[in-house]
């Protein structure tokens, strides 16, 4: 009896250990090429009040604001919100992108009230072209 449970203990234990860690694979880039990266990201960008982007850190904190200087190791993001000053070095910063290059809001907007507008033509109109037997002018 206790080989048993022992055995079952044991594979259940085997088991468990292969499909619960993850396998730690190499990373495509070293820390020097990432850092370069996150560098050259933030000298695109630029800096001034303009420079708005969205930080990622390693530590899974986000910072939004703006770029107010850019040194060889580090970069100063003056966040919007609450207006205080951080210093990020680049080893630190996983992601740098631009805000605001998504779709704005007033460009979605815009798109809906084309497509309203088509449809509300395409209503007025559809009796006007398809008047029962002139089956062959137009989409009907």
């Amino acid at each position: 009896m206790f080989k048993r449970v022992f055995v079952t203990m044991l594979s259940s234990f085997i088991l468990l250990t292969t499909i619960g860690f993850k396998q730690v694979g190499a990373q495509s880039l070293t820390d020097q090429q990432a850092n370069n990266k996150i560098r050259a990201q933030v000298q695109k960008i630029g800096v001034g009040v303009n420079a708005r982007v969205h930080v990622k850190l390693r530590d899974k904190t986000q910072l939004k604001g703006y770029i107010a200087d850019a040194n060889q190791d580090s970069f100063t993001v003056i966040e919007r919100q609450s207006g205080s000053s951080k210093s990020v070095a680049y080893a630190d910063a996983t992601s740098v992108k631009k805000a605001g290059s998504g779709i704005s809001t007033k460009t979605l907007i815009i798109l809906g009230a084309v497509a309203v507008g088509t449809v509300v033509t395409w209503v007025a109109l559809k009796p006007v072209l398809c008047d029962g037997g002139a089956g062959t002018r137009g989409p009907c």
